[in-house]
């Protein structure tokens, strides 16, 4: 036990590649209002070898008023919130930041920034995506403005107004996933459900999900009676997903929350090969953030495990490179000729060229030149230089 706590605490000082996360909230002057947050995030980050930066964000400083009351603040806002891999905003009560925390989910959404919602935080990115996306520009909470003609979100019928603390919906209870191939169930090993821990009061305006869900909107979690919304996703976004339980009450040291790690992963460009989604390329200028393949016309290079090609259109499966010919099981080939398939741990193909997973051997008169035995190398324009975990020819 003491051996892996040392092991973990040098991981942490060795850690040097940054994930930047603006934390949007209500107390950001006194960073123990988040502690949970801040630590599931800690969690998540050491688990991906990156180092956390946080940039407290305070909600009132992004709201127009701002920008002349305090023209600094809100400036020194703006520029935390534009410069972050991820945006968190976490629960919270009350009226005061609560357009910053919209103006910070609009952002997000526009922008393609990793964005994950927590309790306040969800319902935050269903009042925005109702006035930006569906122009119900007088969407609101009944919390903030009880008139309203467009609540997206509304009391629990069975809270109480007059105590506070005593009749929220606290404690664990459990979501269901109606939409299985959702990033959140994925994030979850693709479980039917998942147990969490809540602490609130109101919720989303069950009578609006089917408009928002028209609209773009994903509820791909819900609760047993199926009326109460517990996991929003914007299903054309990198990663923009909203809980209404929270997640970091749960999250450990090496077993970080499910969605922490989503964030983190999402803000990394790790979070696609992970989930092992396919992510498809066609010939001209294409980039990935994933890990990690780049192309400039028609040729393709990977610093993954060994891949290289100068044929065709290359798409990525997740674990290999497939395209015009070609596929790898992560161990390392390529070929400039001939079809060449996977089928495990060796490589074999119809110019004479077989694979046992350690290195290239033919069974024929291959045109390739074939190494193997630890001296592995790759070819390119005739010249051959070493590679380190495969062959290419």
């Amino acid at each position: 036990m003491f051996d892996d706590w040392t092991s973990r605490a040098q991981l942490c000082d060795d850690l040097h590649e940054m994930v930047r996360i603006a934390m949007v909230g209500k107390y950001t002057g006194l960073s123990d209002a988040y502690l949970s947050v801040i630590k599931a995030l800690l969690h998540a980050s050491v688990f991906c070898h990156r180092k956390l930066v946080v940039d407290w964000v305070p909600a009132s400083d992004l709201e127009d008023p701002a920008a002349k009351e305090t023209p600094d603040a809100y400036r020194a806002a703006w520029k935390l919130l534009e410069g972050a891999d991820g945006i968190l905003v976490p629960g919270g009560f009350g009226d005061r930041g609560v357009q910053g925390k919209i103006l910070a989910a609009k952002y997000a959404r526009e922008n393609n920034v990793p964005f994950l919602g927590i309790c306040l935080g969800m319902q935050i990115a269903v009042i925005e995506f109702a006035r930006s996306v569906m122009n119900l520009h007088d969407a609101n909470s009944t919390e903030f403005d009880p008139e309203t003609r467009n609540p997206c979100i509304i009391f629990m019928p069975e809270g109480s107004k007059t105590h506070m603390g005593g009749t929220m919906r606290l404690g664990s209870r459990r979501t269901y996933f109606h939409v299985k191939n959702c990033k959140s169930a994925k994030l979850y090993d693709s479980v039917n459900y998942v147990d969490e821990r809540h602490r609130h009061r109101y919720e989303v305006n069950p009578d609006m999900v089917p408009k928002l869900e028209s609209a773009g909107l994903s509820f791909v979690g819900k609760d047993e009676s199926g009326r109460r919304m517990e996991i929003l996703e914007l299903p054309t976004h990198p990663f923009f997903v909203g809980v209404q339980f929270h997640p970091e009450y749960k999250s450990r040291p090496g077993k970080p929350s499910a969605l922490f790690l989503g964030l983190i992963k999402a803000s990394c460009g790790l979070l696609d090969a992970s989930l092992q989604i396919p992510v498809p390329l066609r010939q001209g200028n294409i980039t990935s953030n994933g890990k990690h393949i780049t192309s400039n016309g028609r040729s393709i290079v990977t610093n993954g495990n060994g891949i290289m090609s100068n044929v065709g259109d290359i798409t990525s499966n997740g674990n290999g490179i497939t395209g015009n010919g070609i596929m790898s099981n992560g161990n390392g080939i390529s070929s400039n000729g001939g079809d060449i398939t996977s089928n495990g741990n060796g490589i074999t193909g119809n110019d004479d060229i077989m694979s046992n997973g350690n290195g290239i051997s033919s069974n024929g008169n291959p045109k390739q030149k074939p190494y193997a035995n630890g001296s592995t190398k790759n070819r390119l324009n005739g010249t051959y230089h070493p590679n380190g975990n495969g062959v290419h020819v």
